[in-house]
């Protein structure tokens, strides 16, 4: 069905085309996964990945610096890294990746160090941020990705 339309009008992908006959195939209207490769994805999953360490210490730093504006501008910072992983490479790799390499990092911030001191500021800000983290980590990661749609003639 190259540049053809059916009986109501549809070209390829079962969509109006206003393309006339003889044009050639059409493009499919859903853009492919950024980037389509497998290993330049995994190096995209890589660079998420840090970016969710570099996200981690950052809001480590700012959340208790200045509260509570710095806490809401630190779990800002770790949702957008999740969700728009998940939305630029169109799975939910894109958001888990980014989301283990904060989860990682905060809890081994959290541990104690020799010295007997901790990363975090005590107070109830440091477990918002460390629950909030992790829940909007487990939400990006697991909620579910609009579908690209199927051609029409795919399953005649």
């Amino acid at each position: 069905m190259s540049g053809e339309r059916d009986e109501n009008g549809r070209g390829q992908w079962g969509r109006p085309s206003g393309r006339g006959p003889g044009t050639g195939p059409a493009k499919p209207p859903w853009p492919e996964r950024v980037p389509a490769a497998r290993t330049a994805r995994m190096g995209v999953y890589l660079l998420l990945l840090v970016l969710g360490v570099l996200t981690a210490a950052a809001g480590a730093l700012v959340q208790s610096a200045w509260f509570p504006g710095g806490l809401l501008l630190a779990l800002a910072g770790a949702v957008g890294l999740f969700w728009g992983g998940a939305k630029l490479c169109r799975t939910r790799v894109g958001a888990a990746a980014p989301g283990a390499g904060w989860v990682v990092t905060v809890f081994l911030l959290t541990s104690p160090r020799p010295e007997g001191d901790f990363a975090f500021g005590a107070g109830i800000g440091s477990y918002v941020f460390l629950l909030g983290g992790v829940l909007a980590a487990v939400m990006c990661a697991t909620i579910s990705l609009p579908a690209p749609p199927v051609p029409a003639d795919k399953y005649r």
